[in-house]
């Protein structure tokens, strides 16, 4: 009985503490792509995620019956740091869901526009505003619409002690008319959150609490080992000593300790059991503690990620390259930062087609044999081997029934039908590609088939074509596969190679990018087309996660546009769509959902961009 009154009077007491609107509520999900293009024209960062943003204690002080019912110590705050902009993950704030959509696109532009003075939070956001105000007139409207709904949420001045209500007063001139206040005055309490505004960042806020940790190892785990989680908030976090297993044991009945062998250190934060209900849990908590340990959990996943033997790696082959990296922190190119390692697989023999891609090969081979270089007649030249008698003709009828017209071309000429095109398919094999498709087959194995595949059907057309792959581990080491070279023909010895091909390390696109170019723009040609296949985001070791690969990568495209090259990206990772278009442009890329059906897809569209 106690219980079900409990149930009741919380749901009571919580639902008159509600000040929100769920009837209108407004979700990021289903307006992420549109306020992505409005962020982006009006000059926001392209490289910039939008994702939801996690509540976060705002201080501020609560209405009696919030202080009852607990609630209201958080609020999802709009902010935004280097690589990512952080939105409220639902909006039911006003009671129209047109205004709540309303503030997703003005949170938008706020973190569109930049200022060049930046002080505090509070002016900040009066110079973003005033900024968008005068070069958007047209955002006004919605702006005023939405700082009269923000002014009816809060609490009025009046009800508030005095330098509670300097400060209210203050943030409700700021509203009113951007620009006008020059500082927030001080007070007890933090002010009630204002929605229409975007908040410090709050990594830099964090950082400020707890001294940052300096990392045993700066390299962070391995690709692809483990599961993805889906949660996509940030938390507050802290710092604490590392549990050292002592603690915890029952010390005042000794009786009831029956071994001390019983007794075993285990750090449940590492230990390798997968909890289920781990993402659940954690969202579920206020504050993670993060604690220092000797080692990671990651460490000795990297021990088997260390190069091997010269025994058992791959056959390195002569001609080392220095590149350089972009670093899109400092905006510059860092000289000699990359080293291409040229290499061929391990254990490569001279290998026939398999069977089970013989009969597939056939039929590709006589569809791309279409696309073979003929003989047809230009007609209508001013100059040629034979006289164009349909041309002759028209000429001939038009001087007689009419003002004689200027003469055209009136000779046939014999020419070669010529594709003049070089492509150069670079493939990913990074760890990621020992990932499975189904139960017969890896990523790895899927990628070997369409490298096959693709060779049988540009041998039969005719057209030049190299195959290179290529994985990392840090810097120094980007390993660089030929596979077949522009000079090589297509036999048993390059199948042998494809065919020796496994899952390496990481991921260092621009590098391999880079490389290519080079590779590429030195064939005599008039179209040269560079395909990238991948399974997923650029990564490596060291410092080249998140933004800092995307940007180098994005940078590595751009080097080879220069050049004169097509680059054209081919992936199945199914979240491409956040970063591939900042990378290669929206037309640039293509999403393959399944990953058996890429040899087919890959050589539709090679006939699409050579047509």
């Amino acid at each position: 009985m106690e219980e079900a009154v409990g149930k009741y009077w919380h749901r009571l007491i919580t639902r008159h503490a509600q000040n929100s609107y769920p009837g209108a509520a407004v979700y990021l999900s289903g307006v992420t792509k549109p306020i992505s293009i409005m962020f982006r024209a009006l000059g926001g960062d392209g490289g910039l995620k939008i994702e939801a943003a996690t509540p976060r204690e705002h201080g501020a002080q609560r209405h009696w019956l919030q202080r009852v019912a607990g609630s209201h110590k958080k609020a999802a705050l709009a902010w935004r740091d280097q690589e990512t902009l952080r939105l409220p993950e639902k909006l039911c704030l006003y009671p129209s869901s047109d205004l709540n959509r309303d503030l997703y696109f003005w949170l938008a532009a706020l973190a569109a526009v930049d200022i060049v003075e930046k002080r505090d939070w509070f002016v900040d956001n009066q110079q973003r505003s005033l900024k968008i105000l005068q070069q958007y007139p047209g955002m006004r409207q919605r702006y005023l619409r939405l700082a009269e709904a923000e002014l009816k949420r809060r609490v009025l001045p009046e009800h508030l002690s005095k330098e509670d209500f300097d400060q209210e007063r203050a943030i409700w001139a700021a509203l009113a008319e951007p620009g006008s206040r020059e500082y927030l005055p001080k007070a007890k309490h933090s002010p009630q959150p204002v929605y229409i505004w975007l908040y410090p960042d709050l990594n830099e806020i964090i950082q400020r609490r707890h001294e940052p940790a300096e990392s045993d190892d700066d390299e962070s785990s391995p690709e692809g080992e483990a599961k993805e989680s889906q949660q996509k908030h940030r938390y507050q976090a802290e710092q604490v000593e590392m549990p050292n297993g002592e603690d915890g044991l029952i010390t005042v009945r000794w009786e009831n300790i029956f071994s001390w062998a019983e007794y075993i250190k285990v750090n449940r934060a590492t230990d390798d059991d997968e909890d289920e209900e781990a993402a659940q849990k954690a969202a579920d908590m206020d504050v993670l503690s993060i604690a220092r340990d000797q080692k990671t959990s990651a460490s000795r996943l990297r021990l088997d990620l260390d190069l091997p033997s010269a025994e058992y790696d791959d056959v390195p082959l002569a001609g080392e390259v220095t590149l350089p990296e972009w670093d899109w922190r400092k905006e510059k190119m860092l000289p000699d930062q990359c080293v291409i390692r040229p290499m061929l697989p391990r254990d490569s023999e001279p290998r026939p087609l398999s069977e089970a891609l013989q009969r597939v090969a056939r039929r590709l081979r006589g569809q791309f044999s279409a696309l073979v270089q003929n003989r047809i007649w230009l007609h209508g030249q001013k100059d040629g081997s034979e006289l164009d008698m349909d041309a002759y003709l028209d000429h001939y009828i038009s001087c007689k029934t009419a003002t004689a017209a200027e003469e055209s071309g009136l000779y046939r000429d014999l020419r070669q039908n010529q594709r003049d095109i070089v492509t150069l398919m670079l493939a990913d094999l990074s760890l990621s590609t020992d990932a499975a498709v189904n139960n017969e087959q890896r990523v790895i194995d899927v990628i070997r088939d369409t490298l096959l595949l693709f060779s049988e059907a540009l041998s039969a057309c005719g057209d030049r074509y190299a195959l290179y792959g290529f994985s990392s581990r840090k810097r120094e080491q980007v390993r660089f596969y030929h596979l077949k070279q522009f000079e090589e023909r297509y036999n048993d010895q390059v199948r042998g190679h494809i065919q020796a091909i496994r899952p390496g390390y990481y991921t260092r696109m621009g590098a391999a990018i880079r490389h290519s170019g080079n590779i590429l723009s030195k064939q005599a040609a008039t179209k040269h087309l560079m395909l990238i296949l991948t399974d997923g985001k650029p990564n490596d070791l060291d410092k080249y996660e998140g933004r800092y690969g995307v940007e180098d990568t994005r940078k590595a495209i751009l080097e080879v546009k220069q050049q004169g090259l097509i680059p054209f990206c081919i992936t199945i990772d199914h979240k491409a769509d956040d970063y591939l278009p900042h990378i290669f442009g929206k037309n640039g890329y293509v999403v393959v959902r399944d990953p058996k059906e890429l040899p087919q897809k890959i050589l539709g569209l090679y006939a699409r961009l050579t047509g």
